[in-house]
């Protein structure tokens, strides 16, 4: 079992903008002065220019067009939609807003198995989206696949029950907290654990302040150091600046590289950098549209594959 690939999905964008019906509980969401394809043309440049980076040292990246028919601002995302693991599973999650449902697509599937990968089954989540009950895939669940844990901040877009269901599926144990953000002097939940936490196969990035029931943080850093992994402290701030949306990949000759945007790279401080830096070197990119429109960024934009090959 490992814990990083060199295989990705993602989905290029055709209709990049703010999405009204995710700005409700995405606190990271702004809304930029420009016309939406203004808007679009500047996600699609940053993109190109990500993916571009990431194919330079060896990570497999297989684009996928969105469909222009549908209206899909968020498509840029798929981690939320789909994960695909090692024993041939694919898993299809609830999602909170309802134009982001159209983001699943079968056409993905047909694509990946053109690609040689083998989908032995799908777990479908998405009925549970009837009943109000949502669970947004590796933005909700952080996946540490080597030690057999999942770890889930709950909010609006990650419910208990559904996650334990999926923990009992997939064969994880569930590690469940809160982490909240400060909006107008309020504490709220963060919208997607995988903006305040990364797991990589040696460390952990993750924004113990997020976390602020004493014992839900106890409990997280003493699974952490349990399984062996470096704690690599964030802030609030940089937080967001999308320094906890990070994604550790495998390119050539099994270099492994941290995968990060530029606002999250510049927000790091020389001893974070360092710390990192023993581990596997870092890849950073431009995301800045996508990031203020989106309130999403680079680990949002990439779903692992670590599905078979025939």
């Amino acid at each position: 079992m490992q814990q990083t690939t060199n295989t990705i999905l993602m989905i290029r964008p055709i209709n990049f903008r703010m999405n009204e019906q995710t700005a409700v509980n995405n606190y990271f969401q702004e809304d930029l002065d420009l016309k939406n394809a203004e808007i679009n043309a500047k996600a699609q440049n940053e993109f190109d220019a990500f993916v571009e980076k990431l194919r330079a040292v060896g990570i497999n990246v297989i684009v996928e067009e969105d469909d222009k028919l549908n209206d899909t601002p968020d498509s840029v995302f798929p981690n939320n939609w789909v994960s695909f693991h090692s024993n041939g599973d694919v898993a299809k999650y609830p999602m909170f807003a309802e134009n982001r449902r159209k983001e699943r697509r079968e056409e993905v599937f047909v694509r990946l198995e053109k690609e040689g990968f083998v989908i032995e089954n799908i777990v479908d989540y998405t009925s549970a989206e009837h009943e109000g009950y949502f669970l947004e895939g590796t933005g909700s669940v952080i996946l540490d696949r080597v030690n057999r844990k999942a770890y889930c901040a709950l909010s609006p877009r990650a419910d208990e029950e559904l996650f334990i269901e999926f923990c009992e599926d997939f064969e994880y144990s569930p590690v469940i907290f809160t982490a909240y953000q400060s909006v107008e002097n309020k504490r709220l939940p963060i919208y997607h654990t995988n903006v305040m936490m990364c797991i990589a196969e040696n460390f952990a990035v993750i924004c113990l302040d997020s976390i602020d029931d004493k014992k839900e943080r106890k409990s997280i850093v003493k699974h952490l150091r349990q399984d062996g992994k470096e704690i690599i402290s964030i802030t609030e701030a940089q937080m967001h600046s999308f320094a906890g949306n990070m994604l550790q990949l495998q390119g050539e000759n099994d270099k492994r590289f941290l995968v990060m945007s530029e606002a999250a790279h510049s927000s790091l401080s020389k001893s974070q950098i360092n710390s990192i830096e023993k581990h596997c070197a870092i890849i950073s990119s431009s995301l800045e549209t996508i990031e203020t429109c989106g309130g999403g960024s680079a680990r949002c934009m990439m779903a692992e594959i670590f599905l078979p090959k025939n």
